[in-house]
């Protein structure tokens, strides 16, 4: 899925004076970067559940993956819209971006096979999947699979912290 590259706009009401807004380029460095992201989705009932997970940036979108009954897995499948966010947990530096969109699950082998490649690159053999019937396979028995999703930014923000704070507000067009 191929993103227009997305306006980028500056919220002067939370930012610095002399801040600029924050380039598209760094905030997709970040999420590259990333080992650790949070996971916010909708509970039946309308609340939040927020949860850590490890994710990737790639061809354009974040991807991640759960066991099938884990409680994000229902939340998506009865609103599939979330948010993706990491950064760092001091005030000083850094910048912490969020991304939003709608959680679609990949059940392509082909595709998945490139993710799960992915995944053994950034996190090692430890996460390494093999690709059954449009979904992930973990582990010695192979008993354990877990569904891919795919976010598609429709939104993202950056919060940059530290001498200079700036929010930045990235806008995405699906072509």
């Amino acid at each position: 899925m191929q993103h227009a590259d997305p306006v980028t706009e500056l919220d002067p009401r939370f930012s610095s004076s002399d801040a600029a807004a924050t380039e598209w380029s760094e905030a997709r460095r970040e999420l590259e970067e990333a080992e650790v992201f949070w996971l916010s989705t909708v509970r039946p009932g309308g609340g939040p559940h927020v949860t850590p997970l490890i994710a990737l940036w790639l061809e354009e979108a974040l991807y991640f993956c759960t066991g099938p009954t884990e409680r994000k897995a229902k939340n998506l499948s009865r609103n599939p819209r979330c948010a993706l966010t990491t950064g760092c947990n001091v005030l000083g530096s850094g910048l912490d971006v969020v991304v939003e969109g709608d959680a679609v699950q990949v059940s392509d082998d082909e595709r998945l096979r490139r993710i799960a490649a992915a995944y053994e690159e950034k996190y090692g053999s430890d996460w390494r999947f093999t690709v059954r019937d449009g979904v992930f396979v973990h582990g010695a028995d192979e008993a354990s699979t877990a569904v891919v999703y795919e976010i598609a930014p429709r939104k993202a923000f950056g919060f940059r912290k530290g001498e200079e704070f700036s929010q930045t507000r990235w806008l995405f067009e699906v072509e």
